[in-house]
């Protein structure tokens, strides 16, 4: 048996369900990316990207290798991990009787994990110095919803671009006059479409800026950030 692989894997849905994309990433010694894989999906919603993910990590490595996974998908690995048991017990049905979603993925993940050593590892998503290998696979799995283009290391691809720099004054629909305002303030929280709440940890934005504990935050299409990003896009709670 070979020594643990470290990996992560992630889906992105640009609209849920909107254009999607699945990423997996492996790692040396140091942590550092050494192998990876991202696709297009058409339009598909972020838990079946999530999923998707994870079964294209499971086929693409070594079944005898112990397999270390990082998720920023609670769903995604509490259906492989804790309801899978149970919905394999009830004839694929859930507590309430009612056949379980992405049935087909479910099963394909459930068949590659049989008779192998994984380790599923929770990582919070979208966090100011978070996992680096979750966060490439978040980059690389929006890069191809947004591209619709499969990539990866096997086929000569450039890694997806790293987030911007959070120390550094933002441009865009969050910035303030002279893109140095990185929470928006409260014109910004009164043109929001939907409600806010004060941030419990640090996170960055989909506009690629940070946002503090405590800064008031709003949901958007891909998760929380900025107020007026969410306005931008059409977001809110």
């Amino acid at each position: 048996m070979g020594e643990r692989v470290i990996a992560a894997c992630d889906g992105a849905s640009k609209g849920n369900p909107g254009p999607a994309g699945w990423a997996w990433v492996i790692a040396d010694r140091a942590e550092e990316p050494v192998r990876w894989e991202a696709g297009a999906l058409g339009k598909a919603t972020n838990n079946v990207a999530e999923l998707t993910a994870l079964a294209r990590l499971l086929a693409a490595t070594d079944p005898a290798v112990p397999l270390e996974v990082r998720m920023d998908s609670q769903y995604a690995m509490k259906a492989v991990t804790t309801w899978l048991p149970g919905w394999k017990r009830k004839g694929w049905k859930t507590a309430a009787g009612k056949p379980v979603a992405n049935q087909e993925l479910v099963m394909t993940i459930d068949e590659l994990l049989g008779g192998r050593s994984v380790e599923f590892r929770y990582v919070p998503a979208h966090q100011v110095g978070g996992d680096r290998l979750n966060d490439f696979a978040d980059r690389a799995a929006s890069r191809a919803a947004l591209t619709q283009e499969d990539a990866g290391s096997a086929l000569g691809s450039p890694p997806p671009p790293p987030a911007p720099d959070p120390s550094r004054p933002r441009s865009g629909p969050g910035s303030g006059a002279g893109g140095g305002s990185r929470s928006g303030g409260g014109a910004a929280r009164k043109r929001a479409s939907g409600r806010t709440l004060k941030a419990k940890f640090p996170g960055r934005c989909r506009c690629g800026g940070a946002y503090g504990a405590g800064e008031q935050i709003a949901k958007n299409t891909d998760g929380w950030g900025h107020p007026a990003c969410a306005t931008a896009t059409g977001g809110g709670a």
